[in-house]
């Protein structure tokens, strides 16, 4: 991290570029579907995942999230809901190498935290699908080779085109005809990362575009449930990045005639950073526990705990940059990791939403309506 990928923050960071060069050696290590077993693919421990994400973040919250759209979302959905042969042994070695780069499409203009309410279809034809519609948001978008796009399917008997229930996955290659991305331009957080919008204009898909498996709102929702567990661990780098540079810089800094770390109120400030960050990670393991893990167990509420908490030990960055007027200078990390922590209040479901997935396992009344 610090070799490879430290030099070059500030720069992907000013131009809103991703470091492309790094993905072999990212693939090399074994992050992309970390947690998959076969196809190429590491088949890591819940723990050892998170671990890795947690390093990945210490760099840069983009560096993590290429890692996450690539694995946790993209390649989580082939592997759950595809086909054997068509799908799983097409796409999986090649994304695990990196050789072929992923995006998932869920979130739309007007659809963010409700995402049962999308509005893309995919009408049902003699030869496959006409898929018709946007998505927002998308992580690697105008990277990827394959697009993961989730769509209500018009044209299947007995099935309510309208409802949740008809949302079904697709995998849309690059170049296919009413397929268009473009990058988001003008982020203030995750500059380090290639955010962009999805178009489909009565885009034509074989039948073998469907993910087979897929079946209604759930399907996208366990996908995101992987993403949030990796969330909660990158912020705890990030976090722990923020509270090393604080620490340091208050051992190094002389204010009337000692160094900042020998005042009571920084030594307060640090103590209580140090706490977060290791409550956080305590979430993080109680989420990640393998069994829980690996066979689908966790409920969303312990994904949105844990992510939750992850956020909460992040907001350490803000008092990291208290010792001292140089924490806005790029040659420092704590500024750049607020602006990306910033985002992690809304990306993979909001703070408010997890705290009313929360709020209806423990009472057991639902009140997102």
């Amino acid at each position: 991290m610090k070799s490879r990928f430290q030099p070059q923050i500030q720069r992907c960071w000013n131009a809103g570029t991703f470091p492309l060069e790094l993905v072999p050696e990212l693939a090399g290590l074994g992050v992309f579907g970390g947690t998959i077993q076969g196809y190429g693919c590491s088949g890591w421990s819940a723990l050892r995942y998170g671990l890795v994400l947690q390093e990945l973040e210490w760099g840069d919250s983009g560096l993590r999230t290429f890692a996450s759209v690539q694995g946790a979302l993209a390649m989580n959905a082939i592997h759950l809901f595809g086909s054997e042969s068509q799908q799983k042994q097409k796409w999986l070695p090649e994304m695990a190498q990196g050789k072929t780069l992923g995006c998932f499409g869920l979130t739309e203009p007007n659809h963010g935290s409700n995402p049962g309410g999308m509005e893309t279809r995919a009408v049902k034809t003699a030869d496959g699908y006409e898929l018709t519609g946007s998505k927002m948001w998308i992580g690697g978008g105008t990277l990827a080779d394959v697009a993961v796009v989730w769509a209500k399917v018009d044209g299947e008997p007995g099935l309510d085109p309208n409802s949740p229930a008809a949302i079904r996955g697709f995998l849309v290659e690059r170049g296919t005809p009413g397929f268009s991305a473009s990058v988001i331009e003008g982020k203030y957080s995750l500059r380090i990362g290639i955010t962009c919008r999805l178009e489909f204009d009565r885009c034509k898909l074989s039948h073998d575009a469907l993910l087979p498996g897929s079946q209604g709102l759930k399907s996208p929702l366990q996908c995101l449930n992987h993403a949030r567990y990796g969330i909660a661990w990158g912020v705890l780098g990030a976090a722990q990045a923020c509270f090393e540079e604080a620490r340091d810089y208050a051992q190094q800094r002389i204010q009337f005639g000692k160094p900042l770390a020998s005042f009571q109120l920084i030594q307060r400030k640090l103590a209580l950073m140090a706490t977060e960050i290791t409550n956080a990670a305590t979430a993080g393991l109680a989420a990640g526990s393998i069994e829980r893990f690996r066979i689908g167990h966790a409920c969303p509420d312990q994904y949105g705990q844990a992510k939750q908490r992850g956020h909460g030990a992040s907001g350490g960055s803000y008092s990291s940059r208290n010792p001292g007027g140089v924490g806005i200078l790029d040659e420092h990390v704590v500024f750049r990791h607020m602006c990306n922590l910033e985002r992690v209040y809304t990306y993979e479901g909001t703070d408010d939403m997890h705290l009313l997935i929360l709020g209806e396992h423990l009472t057991g009344t639902g009140a997102f309506e």
